[in-house]
């Protein structure tokens, strides 16, 4: 096994212990039933989503040159434990500008219309990996690392990104859906809602965004692919 897909395995499985290790240390402060419910359910939900990431590879056969473009960000799931409470009902769509480079990597810029009328742009080069369709980068404005594998993809259509966002030595799920027009296809929410349920993601944590505008740069940009 090439050290790139051992990495892609093993590390799920420590961020796993890890918390293992911090609940059971929380546990040992409290000994009510309902606590220890709390622990034993979140120590499923950890596992299953460990065991689930470490098998999720990129898609046979991804081609860099066609992830480059536009592209409009339609689909967002993730476990983060604040995601419904703090911020699915104001998501609204996004859109992304993606470019490859020479040396292999993936340039990203996502931009975000706010109600407020204001921009939100977050920028990232994620580097390459040994396997194609796999990258990594770090994220300076949330201060995470991240694992970042393309699993499905009809390049002209549509591409299926799912994210290993550590912090702290904790771990979340991202996945995101990415289409090339703002229209969405009935059996596309669908297997983009199937795949977040199979990598551990609760159904209520899967959002399909509504229409948005665009922020002004996001046409611009696309002026200099």
């Amino acid at each position: 096994m090439e050290r790139e897909e051992a990495a892609a395995i093993v590390e799920p499985y420590a961020t796993f212990l890890q918390i293992l290790h911090e609940l059971l240390t929380e546990r040992q402060r409290y000994t009510s039933t309902a606590m220890t419910t709390v622990v034993l359910k979140t120590l499923g939900v950890l596992l299953c989503a460990a065991f689930i990431s470490a098998q999720v590879m990129p898609m046979p056969g991804f081609d860099l040159e066609k992830m480059g473009g536009k592209w409009y960000l339609v689909g967002f799931a993730t476990n983060a434990e604040r995601f419904v409470s703090h911020y699915k009902a104001d998501m609204k769509m996004a859109t992304a500008i993606m470019v490859p480079t020479e040396d292999g990597d993936l340039d990203l810029s996502y931009s975000h219309l706010q109600s407020d009328g204001t921009c939100f742009r977050m920028h990232n080069l994620a580097k390459k990996t040994e396997i194609p369709g796999r990258f990594v980068f770090d994220n300076e404005i949330w201060g995470n690392s991240n694992d970042m594998r393309v699993v499905d993809a009809k390049f002209d259509e549509y591409a299926i990104v799912h994210t290993i966002k550590t912090k702290g030595g904790k771990s979340e799920i991202l996945n995101k859906l990415h289409t090339r027009t703002t229209k969405i296809p009935d059996d596309l929410k669908e297997k983009f809602k199937q795949f977040s349920l199979d990598t551990g993601i609760l159904e209520e944590n899967i959002a399909i965004l509504p229409m948005n505008g665009e922020c002004p740069d996001a046409q611009e940009n696309l002026k200099h692919l």
